[in-house]
């Protein structure tokens, strides 16, 4: 009973002890925390191991071993790196000659016993490896060797070989192997070497130990004829028909389609003489020698030559089993031409000779097969039209006249009005250049720093391909599903640092493409010659005279334009961008495709050395003009010329030069009754004006006047415009300037502000200088990126010296002579001419010569008053001042037009 209140006493006393723990608890913490950090501060370092000399001998070793790996390592991945730059043709050929050694001291190892330290090593591979048959292993790599260089271009059989001759090897070696009674290891390494090798030891030993040389031989048969079958890439289903032809290839075999092709090959051979008969002496020349043309290869080329042009199937196909006829022969040549223009290479002699005409012989259906021409493919520069070829249907029973042997250099030459013949320049004058290059290991380098730097930022995109320029490449790159094109042209300054260039342009998009141009500059650029462009000009038979040539674009096709259709042009670039190669590859192109009865120039040469080249050259009508004034009255005259031109127009009913020019052709324009006048043609008058900034600094408002007149007008008239300078800020391209000059051609400029004033658009400002340039035609929404032309002075100096031989300039009196009087009227009168015409007019009408009388009539000042009266006093007009009295006038009023014509400067 006494033990209960005891617990019940115990029971508070727990529960106020309660509180006091908790507040204990909870201050705990905080007195704690300064104990451990100070434990922590006095903890004490681990001991330090004793000094090992040996571990400082194995860390000294290692490294010295791991700088030796890594020098070694980087010596072989340099060797590495260094063979993925080669070109892979060199590296084909070298595995081929490597092999075709590795042949020879073989040969050298197993055939005569060679001693050394060679021939041992020979005798423990080889003879270990392939024991009695160590003799045909120089022979199987000799091989190998020879189809390497041979068949380069068919690198996907290489995989099927090597595993073929794997498979044919073991099973050779394993038959051989048990045949020599398949000696163990026990037996000895002789023993082996003497049977099939090792090669042999390993294929036959297993399968004669689990299933005996009964199933083995079988099998390892079976394995010889599955290496055979893959090497010579036959199917089982097609061994009958191999077998056959090869019995009939060996005479064993007898063949009836053998004899059905003989009963033809007479109508061949008449085919075949029928076709060399159709073709022209040069070209039935060189049809004549073996192996000169193959027609089934021609149209082969031909077709794999077009670039993004599917094959027609409704183009009838000639048969393959037959000599292809004079129309197929046709065919295919209007195949390769074609591919060649838009290539830019020049088509073969003999395709070219093709183009002039083929004669089909008898056939049993007469009427002649269409030729197809194919559809044009939009380029981004103007380039000429193929026309079709006609196919002349003749009989040939009839001999075809041969062609003279002594025919002119070129095809136009031309006769000029005046009984003068005049010979063009020949295109062997300009030097050829090399084939353009495709590709090059500097494009793979870019393109792997392209994919590295979209895998580095996470744009799903890739390069898919590129077309190679001789001063850029275009890359093209395609985006994934929803990607923004902004990607890609945010990353523009990253690109440059990749591929270490600061010209790159981002075109977004391709036109006609689904994908990002991006043009970077080639590290090994190419030069583009000026004849390379007008012999395919030649070859396409453009005969237009104003056809010019102006470069390579960046797809690797040459970029021609026609002058008549653009019809003025704007040239601007800085200083050394290529301005003035352009210039002189327009004039040359002028002189080696045109006659002067086709295209007379007038050149304006401010800077006075960049034309002198060209003075005397038939084509000129006026010498070069190097005064910026006298360029200025030539322009005026170039004005009246072509309102001249407009009034005959008019008067005959037509609205362009060319009608009227062939209307006169053909007799069908006469002039009125009474009239002495004899129609003649007019030629394209070609202004080129190198230097527009020094025109517009001397005489502004008469140069713009003119241009702006020229070129709102003067299209119809044959007058065309060339505009050059190399300051193109507003202040001389002016608004009217630019609004009426449509077409432009931009080389680098220095700044965006210049880039705007030429093309509307940024882009000039990112080209590279030295013929880089973007080209604008009339009516092309986006520029042209190409590599302008190049002529060299040696070039320029013998067409120019060919033409000089040929004709004489004739110059326009009124140009020449009328320039220089006038520049005697505006040093002395300036700008009064008129208003001292009138003044003059005014006192010998009147016979009274009063200071007083001008300024009243003439309504000027004092000042202008006195000058005219100075002036008239000079001439003679009037006498000398007395005070304030009325001058004395020396002149009779019958002799004012002559008065007037003096003042003019007339007669």
């Amino acid at each position: 009973m006494a033990s209960r209140p005891s617990a019940a006493k115990k029971q508070p006393a727990k529960k106020a002890a309660a509180p006091a723990k908790k507040a204990a608890a909870k201050k705990a913490p905080a007195k704690k925390a300064p104990a451990r950090k100070a434990a922590a501060k006095k903890a004490a370092p681990p001991p330090r191991p004793a000094p090992n000399p040996t571990g400082g001998i194995y860390r000294l070793v290692r490294a010295v071993w791991l700088g030796l790996a890594h020098a070694v390592g980087a010596v072989f991945r340099g060797i590495g790196n260094g063979a993925k730059n080669l070109d892979p043709a060199h590296r084909k050929d070298g595995v081929a000659l490597l092999l075709l050694g590795l042949a020879l001291i073989c040969a050298a190892g197993t055939w005569s016993n060679l001693r050394g330290p060679v021939g041992d090593l020979v005798e423990i591979i080889v003879t270990g490896a392939f024991g009695r048959l160590d003799l045909l292993v120089p022979i199987l790599l000799a091989v190998i060797a020879a189809r390497f260089i041979r068949h380069p271009e068919k690198p996907e059989a290489n995989g099927r070989i090597v595993i073929g001759l794997s498979a044919l090897v073991i099973g050779v070696l394993g038959q051989v192997h048990i045949a020599c009674g398949a000696p163990a290891r026990s037996d000895g390494m002789q023993a082996i070497r003497d049977a099939g090798g090792l090669i042999g030891w390993g294929a036959a030993t297993p399968l004669t130990y689990t299933m005996g040389e009964v199933l083995a031989v079988p099998l390892l048969v079976l394995l010889t004829v599955f290496g055979l079958l893959v090497v010579t890439a036959t199917p089982v289903n097609a061994i009958p028909r191999r077998l056959r032809e090869l019995g009939v290839r060996l005479g064993v075999v007898h063949d009836p389609a053998v004899d059905e092709f003989d009963e033809f090959s007479a109508d061949d051979e008449r085919y075949d003489e029928q076709w060399r008969e159709a073709l022209p002496a040069r070209a039935r020349k060189r049809a004549a020698a073996p192996g000169a043309y193959d027609p089934d290869s021609a149209e082969q080329e031909a077709l794999t030559r077009r670039r993004g042009r599917p094959r027609r199937s409704a183009v009838p196909q000639p048969d393959m089993d037959r000599q292809m006829d004079a129309v197929d022969v046709a065919a295919a040549a209007a195949a390769a031409l074609d591919g060649a223009v838009l290539h830019g290479m020049p088509p073969s002699p003999i395709v070219a000779d093709l183009t002039q005409g083929v004669s089909v012989g008898d056939r049993e259906d007469t009427t002649p097969t269409p030729v197809p021409t194919p559809s044009p493919v939009p380029s981004p520069a103007a380039r000429p039209k193929q026309e079709r070829l006609k196919v002349e249907v003749a009989d040939l029973t009839k001999p075809a006249p041969e062609a003279p042997d002594d025919l002119p250099p070129r095809a136009e030459q031309l006769q000029l009005s005046g009984d003068i013949t005049y010979s063009l320049p020949s295109l062997d004058l300009l030097e050829r250049g090399g084939p353009g290059k495709t590709r090059s290991a500097a494009n793979d380098a870019v393109v792997a720093s392209l994919q590295n730097v979209f895998m580095e930022f996470k744009v799903d995109a890739a390069v898919t391909g590129f077309t190679r320029g001789p001063t850029v490449t275009r890359y093209e790159v395609e985006l994934g599903p929803a990607v923004k094109v902004e990607r890609i042209t945010a990353l523009t300054k990253n690109i440059a640092y990749a591929v270490a260039s600061p010209d790159v342009r981002i075109i977004s998009p391709i036109p006609g493409k689904s994908a990002v141009g991006i043009e970077i500059p080639n590290t090994d650029r190419e030069m583009v010659n000026l004849g390379d462009v007008l012999r395919l000009a030649a070859a396409a038979e453009d005969d237009h005279p104003m056809l010019v040539a102006l470069g390579k674009d960046v797809e690797g096709g040459y970029v021609m334009a026609n002058l008549a259709k653009m019809p003025h042009v704007l040239v601007a670039g800085a200083t050394g961008s290529g301005k003035s190669s352009c210039i002189n590859c327009l004039i040359t192109s002028i002189m080696v495709r045109a006659t002067p009865e086709d295209v007379r120039m007038v050149l304006v040469d401010p800077k006075r050395v960049e034309l002198t080249a060209y003075e005397g050259i038939p084509h000129l009508i006026t010498p070069i003009i190097t005064n910026p004034k006298r360029a200025a009255e030539a322009l005026q005259w170039v004005v009246r010329e072509m309102d001249l031109r407009y009034d005959d127009l008019a008067a005959f009913g037509y609205r362009h030069i060319d009608d009227f020019n062939q209307a006169i052709r053909d007799g069908k324009l006469k002039t009125p009754e009474g009239s002495e006048r004899e129609l003649k043609t007019y030629p394209y008058l070609l202004v080129i004006v190198d230097e527009l900034a020094d025109l517009m600094m001397v005489a502004p408002r008469d140069v713009e006047d003119s241009i702006v007149r020229i070129t709102q007008l003067a299209r119809a008239a044959g007058i065309h415009l060339v505009l050059a300078t190399q300051r193109p800020s507003v202040d001389v391209v002016t608004g009217l300037i630019k609004a009426n000059v449509p077409s432009r051609l931009a080389f680098a400029t220095s700044s965006l502000a210049d880039s705007r004033v030429i093309l509307d658009q940024p882009g000039a400002e990112k080209l590279i200088g030295k013929g880089d340039g973007l080209f604008l035609p009339m009516g092309a929404n986006k520029p042209t990126r190409m590599q302008g032309a190049f002529v060299t002075e040696d070039e320029v100096a013998a067409v120019v010296q060919h033409c000089k031989d040929q004709m004489a300039p004739v110059f326009r009196d009124d140009v020449t002579v009328g320039t220089k009087q006038k520049k005697e009227i505006d040093e002395e009168i300036g700008d009064d001419l008129d208003l001292l015409c009138q003044a003059a007019e005014l006192v010998v009408s009147t016979q009274f010569g009063s200071t007083s009388m001008l300024q009243r009539k003439l309504r000027v000042g004092f000042a202008k008053a006195g000058r005219l009266m100075d002036l008239m006093e000079s001439r003679g007009i009037v006498g000398p001042s007395e005070g304030s009295k009325a001058r004395d006038v020396l002149v009779k009023a019958d002799e004012l037009d002559g008065v007037l014509a003096v003042i003019r400067g007339e007669a």
